[in-house]
């Protein structure tokens, strides 16, 4: 039944790897098909790619067994899973822990991740002349002032986890971040919760199935 799911995503994408995770976490299998965001120009702006997701984004869910539905948005398709596939929660079931892991997913997906987008990137680079030192600069600044608040904001958590003793939207959510993290030398050092947090997840098959240099596409 589930193996109906397709994912088309790309290796390095932290917005695909949170999707990953979350399918991981429900035992989920599905079949991935590969999406180059350098290659070709960027493989998501092809005319067949945007046939299927007219955002040019990744990643996007394909469910065959929901009559071919098309889902775009990684938040969107984690609750999509967990509205379809209910056990196990991603999502805590008491409506304020809830929203409270809801919004720190948000503050990593809609405030840190987007102003260090490849596409961000790429425009700094291409269209504005930033250097390379500078752009840098530019997402290390981003990434350490958001993953601080996230830190501070997981006080809120009992347990160290999002649902307690176990992860979910939110672990899937900062583990590929702070892979960025480290991708650009941002300073990670002084965030004891999420680097506790991120130690909890790593030794987890869903995790560690997930990670960037586990992919099929994956490149040295």
């Amino acid at each position: 039944m589930s193996s109906e799911l397709t994912l088309y995503g790309y290796w390095r994408s932290s917005a695909a790897y949170r999707v990953r995770i979350g399918l991981n976490l429900k035992g989920l299998a599905y079949r991935q098909v590969p999406v180059h965001l350098v290659q070709d120009g960027g493989q998501q702006h092809s005319a067949e790619y945007q046939a299927l997701n007219p955002q040019e984004l990744l990643p996007l869910l394909v469910d065959e067994r929901n009559g071919g539905v098309r889902i775009a948005q990684s938040l969107a398709i984690l609750e999509y899973l967990d509205e379809v596939f209910p056990v196990p929660a991603l999502l805590p079931a008491e409506p304020a822990q809830r929203a409270q892991v809801r919004a720190l997913a948000l503050h990593i997906a809609c405030d840190i991740h987007p102003l260090n987008n490849l596409r961000v990137l790429q425009y700094l680079s291409a269209e504005l002349g930033v250097d390379d030192e500078a752009k840098n600069a530019w997402y290390r600044h981003w990434v350490e002032k958001g993953l601080a608040a996230v830190e501070e904001g997981l006080a809120v958590l009992k347990g160290g986890l999002s649902l307690g003793n176990r992860p979910g939207y939110l672990e899937a959510c900062v583990i590929p971040q702070l892979y960025n993290a480290r991708r650009f030398a941002c300073d990670i050092e002084g965030l004891p919760r999420l680097l506790e947090m991120e130690d909890r997840c790593r030794t987890l098959d869903a995790f560690k199935a997930a990670a960037p240099d586990a992919q099929p596409d994956a490149q040295g």
